[in-house]
């Protein structure tokens, strides 16, 4: 069994026992997070929301909260000696989908 939900902007597809990154999420290690945009549920049987899912949810274990690789940003315009130089580091949840419940 597989579903589609949404969370940080994007749409992602889980299965049970799945571990995935995702955007930061307010939550601490070792809670049990519930996600409740559900937009689809795939399996032996097919549910598809308009736009979500009435009653389905995934629950899923926070393993880690971090932050992600550091990305360099540069901003640059010929002959006007005009550069600026930034970094990021966008924060990220890392969690493991324990149960899809359609």
């Amino acid at each position: 069994m597989f579903a589609i939900i949404e969370t940080g902007g994007k749409q992602v597809k889980v299965e049970e026992g799945q571990t995935i990154f995702i955007e930061k999420l307010d939550a601490e290690v070792g809670e049990t997070y519930t996600f409740d945009r559900v937009l689809f549920v795939g399996g032996e049987t097919t549910k598809v929301g308009a736009p979500l899912v009435d009653g389905a949810t995934v629950t899923a274990k926070v393993d880690e909260n971090g932050r992600g690789k550091k990305i360099t940003v540069i901003k640059f315009k010929a002959k006007k000696n005009y550069k600026r130089k930034q970094g990021h580091r966008q924060p990220f949840t890392k969690v493991t989908i324990e149960k899809i419940n359609a």
